[in-house]
């Protein structure tokens, strides 16, 4: 990545700077992993029989545990490494309980999604043997470049796998950590939600899909495990699939939407998957333009 400084009309290459130590990376990632990550801070240093997690996080989305690493070297395995961490994780549930709780929350073992955890690396760079080695569309884990330039400009940088990637179970591993940790943790895509819709139900997600795709280029999709959330700081919508429809959920809090159809529920009193106060159900293509006018008020204020 190339950043300039536009200064009366002319463009100033800012050179990158290093970090000198990995503590450098990891105390200005915690301190902002609201704002990074849609993290919660759990702790530092958090050590379990005999491996040391630099910094455990938990996802309140997804009711999950993450583990993140700092690296400056790269001379290690993402794959070892990961599943090596997840594997501790799952045999031993209560201690990490027990280290969420040092904070003054109550959190109970069946609180917890233990199916959706997973492992970030962050590092100035990775190697092209280390991003190819996550190229499976169903490894839990994430590698992040974080780069640091000039007048304190800080680039957090997720490495993205390319679509169609094959599943980690295919190659049939060996490894017995990678085994455990495949049969628990699940990593959602997209075509898992629309596989098991039937065909107009697909049809007209891609309908939606695509309007919503237009309202912006900083939108990212995610799939989750019970619905597809649509991203741009926070989730803006969430879309569940059902038999004959969709259920979308609008992320804007009750009395902030304008819906002049009243088409839009209130389920701020009902418990429910997707993020926000309002749902809207999607059966046909005729309501796709007014209920785009519901996402993108959810849009503009996430």
């Amino acid at each position: 990545m190339n950043l300039f400084h536009l200064d009366r009309g002319q463009l100033n290459p800012l050179d990158e700077e290093n970090f000198s130590l990995e503590k450098d990376i990891q105390k200005l990632t915690e301190e902002n992993l609201q704002k990074i990550f849609d993290l919660h801070y759990v702790s530092s240093e958090f050590t379990v029989q005999d491996l040391r997690i630099d910094t455990l996080a938990f996802d309140p989305e997804l009711k999950s545990f993450v583990i993140i690493e700092y690296k400056r070297d790269k001379s290690f395995s993402v794959i070892d490494q990961g599943y090596a961490y997840l594997s501790l994780m799952l045999s031993n549930r209560a201690e990490f309980i027990l280290e969420y709780q040092k904070h003054g929350k109550l959190l109970k073992k069946d609180d917890i999604d233990w199916s959706q955890s997973r492992v970030i690396f962050v590092s100035p760079s990775f190697t092209q043997y280390q991003q190819r080695a996550i190229q499976f569309k169903n490894i839990p884990i994430e590698l992040w470049e974080i780069k640091k330039y000039q007048r304190n400009l800080i680039a957090y940088t997720r490495i993205n796998r390319p679509e169609n990637t094959p599943s980690m179970t295919a190659l049939a591993p060996r490894n017995e950590e990678i085994k455990k940790v495949t049969r628990e943790v699940k990593v959602y895509t997209e075509q898992d939600h629309i596989s098991s819709a039937s065909e107009p139900v697909q049809e007209l997600y891609e309908k939606l899909k695509r309007s919503i795709l237009e309202l912006g280029d900083d939108i990212k999709i995610a799939p989750r495990k019970l619905y597809i959330a649509f991203k741009r700081k926070v989730n803006f919508v969430d879309i569940e699939f059902q038999k004959s429809r969709l259920k979308i959920y609008i992320n804007l809090r009750k009395g902030t939407l304008d819906d002049p159809k009243k088409l839009a529920r209130d389920i701020k009193e009902v418990g429910h998957w997707g993020n926000g106060d309002y749902l809207v159900l999607l059966s046909d293509n005729q309501n796709i333009p007014y209920v785009l006018t519901l996402i993108k008020q959810a849009y503009d204020k996430n």
